[in-house]
């Protein structure tokens, strides 16, 4: 059983179809790329498969089960989280506090103890407190932990959007556009930091990108959009030479 499936899904907004029959399969621990032109539709699909729209035909299956008709919140809980093309940040919390809001559903104890401070309340920030640190430090980030997230360089901000995602313990992790605005340095850290999300936490990764050295390097399938349309899906080397793909988005 696939972790993700999708059938015949699509959309539209007041009359135009802004998706159309779009097949997309992710079995577990697989890295895949969703790849096409601007305004092909890749985002919208993230937008499906996270609950902010409603698909208008189709099927959207995780773990098995439908999703069509959860809330974002629900669909995170489910195992599903996602970056965004624009960082979304919370620039004004320190780093740590950012980790530690993704991990809100994993804390165990009552608003009223909260409210008081009883013993569980310090219990529990304690132990969250201690896994945000420790994911950034596994992540090299853990001397930036007391930082504001707004005055990270733009590479750390991405890396902290996707390790804020991480930290609510998705089974799938959704990338949108993770490279945009990184130098080829950035771009070479942000390839080892997927393979190594991949490999310690066992989680499958559908990563929507433009920067085609990435993709190529770090994908093991990649799905092609046009237009709203699915036209190829394969191995890096079948999605570089084939010639749908050529003409709609590699170029010559």
């Amino acid at each position: 059983m696939a972790l993700l499936e999708t059938k015949d899904l699509g959309i539209v907004f007041g009359g135009l179809k802004a998706l159309d029959d779009v097949y997309l399969k992710v079995d577990e621990r697989e890295i895949i790329g969703l790849i096409g032109p601007n305004g092909a539709g890749k985002t919208t699909v993230f937008n499906l498969l996270t609950g902010v729209y409603a698909p208008t035909k189709g099927a959207i299956r995780f773990c098995g089960k439908s999703i069509i008709g959860k809330k974002p919140y629900q669909i995170n809980r489910l195992g599903i989280a996602r970056t965004f093309q624009n960082i979304r940040l919370f620039k004004h919390l320190s780093v740590l506090d950012n980790i530690k809001v993704a991990m809100n559903q994993h804390m165990k104890y009552t608003v009223a103890e909260a409210v008081f401070r009883l013993p569980r309340y310090w219990k529990e920030e304690a132990r969250v407190t201690e896994k945000a640190r420790e994911l950034l430090r596994i992540f090299n980030m853990e001397d930036t932990a007391d930082q504001m997230a707004a005055n990270l360089p733009y590479g750390q901000q991405r890396k902290l959007e996707i390790l804020r995602a991480l930290a609510s313990h998705p089974r799938l992790l959704l990338l949108d556009e993770p490279a945009a605005g990184m130098n080829p340095t950035e771009t070479r850290e942000l390839m080892e930091t997927i393979r190594q999300i991949r490999e310690m936490f066992g989680v499958a990764i559908l990563l929507i990108e433009h920067d085609m050295s990435l993709v190529m390097g770090v994908c093991e399938r990649i799905y092609v959009l046009d237009y709203g349309t699915l036209i190829a899906d394969g191995t890096p080397e079948e999605i570089r030479t084939n010639d749908k793909v050529i003409k709609a988005y590699l170029g010559g």
